[in-house]
C-alpha cells in the first residue's frame, strides 16, 4: 500500500531584499525555516517593475556550498573571478559549485519586463567544501521534458522520474531532484521520491491538493513527510518545483556568503577573502 507524502510544514515566504535593493521573498534562510538540509536557502523573485530588479547582485563571495539560479522569465549576466562571463536566460539553470572560493556578480540584462526565477543554495560536504569552483549551465532547451496526459509538462533539471527521465544536473553529494511540473486544472502529478530525502514542493502558480491532505494557495512552501509516493492535485493551473536531496547531517557555521563546518573555518574564510584569495581575476 502506497505511502503517501504528506504536508509537514507549510511556510509562506517572507518579503524582504538583498543584492542592490532586489525585492524577493524569502523561502528557507528565514526564522521559520532556517534550513532543510542539504537546502540552506530557497529565494523566489518577480517583478515586472524594473526598480524591484535594476540593482541586481553586485560582486560577491561564497565559499562552501553550491547557487542554483534558475530563470523563468527574463535576463542575468554572471561574471566571476575565474574567468566565466555569461547570460542565464529565460528557462535556463546555472548550477554554480563556490567550492574553496569565489567572486561573482548577477546583474539583469534588461531594463524593463518581467524579471522572475528562484535560487537555491545546496550545501556541500565537509570533504568537498575547499574543491575547485567549478559551473553547470544549461539552457532551456537543453533541460529534458517530459510531456505526460492531459498536458502536464515535467523539465527535469536534476534527479530522475519514475518514467525515466534523467535531469541534466550531476551532483553525486546530496543526489538532487530538481522538478519544474505545470499541471492543468483537474489533473494529478505521481512520482517518487527517495524516503530518506528532505524534500519540499513550492507552488508559485495556481492551487494544489498535497497527497490526502488540505489544499495549498500559491506562494506556500511545504515540506514534505517521507513517503514512497507523490501525489499532488491541480484545482486551478499550477506550476510548482518539487526539489529533495539527501541530507548532509553535518554541523553548519554559516555567515553571509559563507558555509562551513566549523567556526575556525568560517574565520579562515573572511582571512582568505579579505586577503585576496578568492580573486584569480576581477570580475
Amino acid at each position: 500500500m502506497a505511502e503517501f507524502n504528506q504536508i509537514k510544514r507549510a511556510i509562506k515566504g517572507t518579503p524582504t531584499a538583498d543584492g542592490d535593493g532586489v525585492r524577493l521573498t524569502r523561502l528557507i534562510g528565514t526564522h521559520l525555516l532556517p534550513e532543510l538540509d542539504p537546502f540552506l536557502l530557497l529565494d523566489h523573485f518577480g517583478s515586472d517593475q524594473a526598480s524591484d530588479y535594476i540593482g541586481g547582485f553586485p560582486p560577491h563571495p561564497h565559499r562552501g556550498f553550491e547557487t542554483v539560479t534558475y530563470m523563468l522569465q527574463g535576463k542575468m549576466r554572471h561574471q566571476d573571478s575565474v574567468g566565466n562571463d555569461g547570460v542565464i536566460e529565460d528557462g535556463g539553470i546555472q548550477w554554480m559549485t563556490a567550492g574553496s572560493g569565489i567572486i561573482h556578480s548577477e546583474m539583469p540584462e534588461q531594463t524593463a519586463g518581467m524579471l522572475s526565477g528562484f535560487q537555491l543554495w545546496v550545501n556541500l560536504p565537509a570533504d568537498a567544501k575547499m574543491t575547485a569552483p567549478k559551473y553547470q549551465e544549461n539552457t532551456a532547451a537543453e533541460i529534458p521534458l517530459e510531456e505526460r496526459d492531459h498536458a502536464t509538462r515535467v523539465k527535469v533539471i536534476a534527479g530522475i522520474t519514475n518514467r525515466g527521465t534523467q535531469g541534466i544536473i550531476d551532483n553525486d553529494f546530496v543526489n538532487p531532484n530538481y522538478w519544474d511540473v505545470s499541471l492543468p486544472q483537474g489533473s494529478t502529478f505521481t512520482d517518487r521520491l527517495d524516503p530518506k530525502h528532505n524534500a519540499f514542493v513550492y507552488l508559485y502558480e495556481g492551487q494544489l491538493i498535497v497527497g490526502n491532505s488540505q489544499s495549498i494557495d500559491a506562494g506556500v512552501l511545504t515540506v514534505l513527510t517521507a513517503g514512497d509516493t507523490l501525489l499532488l492535485e491541480a484545482t486551478k493551473d499550477s506550476q510548482f518545483i518539487v526539489v529533495s536531496g539527501l541530507p548532509l547531517n553535518e554541523p553548519v557555521q554559516r555567515a553571509g556568503p559563507f558555509v562551513m563546518n566549523t567556526r575556525q573555518q568560517l574565520q579562515q574564510a573572511f582571512q582568505d577573502y579579505q586577503s585576496g584569495q578568492f580573486i584569480q581575476q576581477e570580475v
